[in-house]
């Protein structure tokens, strides 16, 4: 019998929308062979909602879960076909729960196989199924992140959902101080920074210090390359690139942005701030943004052709 890898049977996942063990199934009767595997399927009525499961699912929802307490946050990405369905509240409510679960899940794999929180006769991937059914649209779980704080360590996880969840962003703040963590002030300072990450779309780093050496280089190689530097000396132009290269590296940087709460300052200036305020050094440790279907390249229909397809369909 051929070994079925975990990536065969995520593609017969994709293909057909059956569940994870039915898809291993499949391809253990089928010696591999993905085609026949959907056959397979298909015969044993399995790959009834896999129907919908090639439809771009490209809208949907980004939400958060913060565990009681804070030391625990998560952000996910579920999708559907369109905005419609998105704002239905079953919808809605599942990413809700999803969020939750993920909390205790180490991958969008292992979040599928839990029990569902609001039905636990069925897995996570059983009820998204029977949801596709009941909104017949596609839905899928993209992506989700989890930041627990580290045993003994001190900090809050905090989060802000902007647009009406087509963004969202998960931020985690430390400090080596017990008291400086238990202020409410701190959780605050913990909001208004995962606001600001939302507010600057081009930062991905904390700080300059911690963008890649190899990230730096490609900017230098990109500005020596510029035609408005053609015919200038390599002394001069060094020097100007040096320089582009340095601002281009602070936009990266959260900690040199402006405070969208005051413009004079920085976020590193409002953390030196909170540290004076509170008395003791607080850090930024990690931080991540969604985007609601970014990198998902998304079909474009009309109205009449959606309407024709799903006439066909019936």
């Amino acid at each position: 019998m051929a070994e079925i890898s975990a990536k065969l049977v995520q593609e017969l996942r994709q293909k057909t929308g059956a569940g994870m063990m039915d898809c291993k199934k499949a391809l253990q009767e089928t010696d591999g062979n993905i085609e026949e595997a959907v056959d397979w399927l298909r015969k044993k009525g399995i790959a009834s909602a896999g129907k919908k499961s090639d439809r771009i699912a490209a809208e949907g929802l980004v939400d958060t879960y913060i565990q009681p307490g804070g030391r625990v946050g998560v952000l996910i990405e579920v999708n559907c076909q369109t905005d419609f369905v998105a704002r239905n509240e079953a919808f809605k409510a599942l990413v809700k729960n999803l969020a939750k679960q993920a909390a205790t899940a180490d991958n969008v794999e292992s979040l599928l196989a839990q029990h569902y929180i609001d039905n636990e006769s069925v897995t996570v991937e059983e009820f998204i199924k029977q949801t596709i059914a009941t909104l017949g649209e596609n839905i899928q779980v993209r992506r989700f992140v989890s930041f627990p704080i580290a045993e003994g360590e001190q900090g809050v996880v905090d989060s802000y959902i902007h647009t009406g969840g087509r963004v969202g962003v998960l931020v985690e703040l430390g400090s080596p101080s017990e008291s400086v963590a238990a202020n409410p002030e701190f959780q605050t300072l913990a909001r208004n920074t995962a606001m600001q990450v939302a507010a600057c779309p081009n930062v991905e780093y904390v700080s300059v210090d911690q963008i890649p050496s190899e990230i730096a280089q490609k900017e230098k190689d990109i500005e020596m390359g510029k035609d408005d530097l053609a015919n200038k000396p390599d002394n001069i132009k060094e020097k100007i690139v040096q320089g582009r290269i340095e601002k281009r590296l602070k936009e990266l940087a959260l900690l040199d942005q402006p405070y969208i709460r005051d413009q004079g300052i920085s976020v590193e200036d409002l953390l030196k701030q909170a540290k004076a305020q509170l008395g003791g050094d607080i850090q930024v440790t990690r931080f991540v943004r969604y985007i609601l279907g970014e990198g998902i390249e998304k079909q474009e229909i009309s109205f009449a052709d959606e309407v024709a397809a799903q006439m066909g369909s019936k």
